[in-house]
């Protein structure tokens, strides 16, 4: 495989490329602020096994075994012995791998680097993960909510703020009392005002909908909180981060059917507003925010809720490309289209995600 930019001729970018909208999107960034943001994705799959009954296809977990069961490995251990040998001759990081909440569900954890290689990575460990699973038989699928009666899948985004090789994310000397820096807050304040625009990118299937939803860990309200994984945006301290310190933020609302650079481009625009605003963050939510309804503010139900967001969002328009965004809307308006009018083609998702 190759990824590259696409141009309609050398030294002129095709202003429709996914590629060539997040390096322009970053670029502004560090012509504007001299920053860089890294993102490092979390994959979630299922692991789906072939049956016939009565003549049809269907496809089923693998097993039913429960989160982080040491169990769910025995029998597709060798699966996953290939699936990290490829990565790593690919020289692409994977920080950790476990049996996920769903049954026949896994979660593969990427190391971060900058945008655009974040996203490259994690175009190539799909890939990866469904070749070798195809081998041995399997169907590998990311798709948001595979089985509408079980846990969703999730791309779940960690991005941290660097200057001159220095996370600037965190804070320093009490600079914040959030544990994070002014400007990582300014960035994070960004994203999350933007976030119902958003989810056009990072949550672009009506499918996506069916999996942010309350009481799921996928970030159904427009809040964040510290370590607290209800929220759509959730504030970081891995081991080795001082205490009181946060050195990372987490979008929850990011799935497998979402093109990464277009995702990243639209977070890295709105944290690039929150900069230009000074914008602060609200106090973060402690507890489940289904709890506070009617306090909190619900992120889009539909496609076409966050489609609307979008439609009215100028900065992204004015960021990412009026262009681009056109295209964008006409495809998302397509596929709610399609599927308001095929209730099951939902599916045949598992085949293309």
């Amino acid at each position: 495989m190759v990824l590259a930019d696409m141009h309609l001729k050398p030294g002129e970018p095709w202003e429709y490329c996914p590629r060539e909208a997040l390096g322009r999107v970053t670029k502004l960034l560090k012509d504007e602020f001299d920053m860089e943001v890294n993102a490092g994705f979390e994959n979630e799959f299922f692991l789906l096994k072939k049956l016939e009954r009565e003549g049809k296809e269907e496809w089923v977990p693998i097993d039913s075994t429960p989160y982080c069961s040491t169990a769910a490995f025995d029998v597709v251990s060798p699966l996953f012995h290939e699936i990290i040998a490829a990565l790593n001759s690919m020289n692409i990081e994977v920080e950790q791998l476990h049996a996920e909440a769903g049954e026949g569900q896994f979660e593969l954890a990427l190391g971060h680097t900058t945008c655009t290689p974040a996203a490259d990575n994690l175009i190539f460990t799909r890939e990866v993960v469904k070749a070798v699973a195809r081998k041995h038989g399997l169907l590998a699928t990311f798709v948001p909510k595979y089985d509408l009666h079980d846990v969703g899948s999730g791309s779940h985004v960690h991005l941290s703020l660097w200057q001159n090789g220095k996370n600037i994310f965190a804070g320093s000397g009490g600079s914040n009392q959030h544990g994070m820096s002014t400007v990582g807050e300014q960035f994070m304040a960004g994203v999350l005002d933007h976030l119902p625009s958003i989810l056009a990118f990072t949550a672009p299937v009506p499918n996506s909908y069916d999996r942010i939803q309350p009481h799921m860990w996928s970030g159904a309200y427009q809040c964040w909180g510290k370590e607290n994984r209800e929220a759509a945006l959730r504030t970081a301290s891995p081991p080795g981060i001082p205490d009181g310190l946060v050195s990372n933020f987490e979008v929850k609302s990011f799935d497998g059917c979402a093109n990464p650079h277009l995702g990243l481009a639209a977070i890295v625009a709105a944290g690039i507003d929150g900069l230009r605003r000074h914008l602060h963050l609200p106090e973060p939510i402690d507890g489940d925010p289904a709890d506070l309804e009617g306090k909190l503010k619900r992120l889009p139900t539909s496609l076409s809720e966050s489609l609307e967001a979008l439609r009215k969002d100028n900065v992204l328009h004015e960021i990412i490309g009026e262009k681009l965004l056109v295209a964008i809307k006409g495809v998302r308006k397509a596929e709610i289209d399609y599927y308001s009018k095929n209730k099951d083609a939902y599916k045949q998702l598992i085949h293309r995600y």
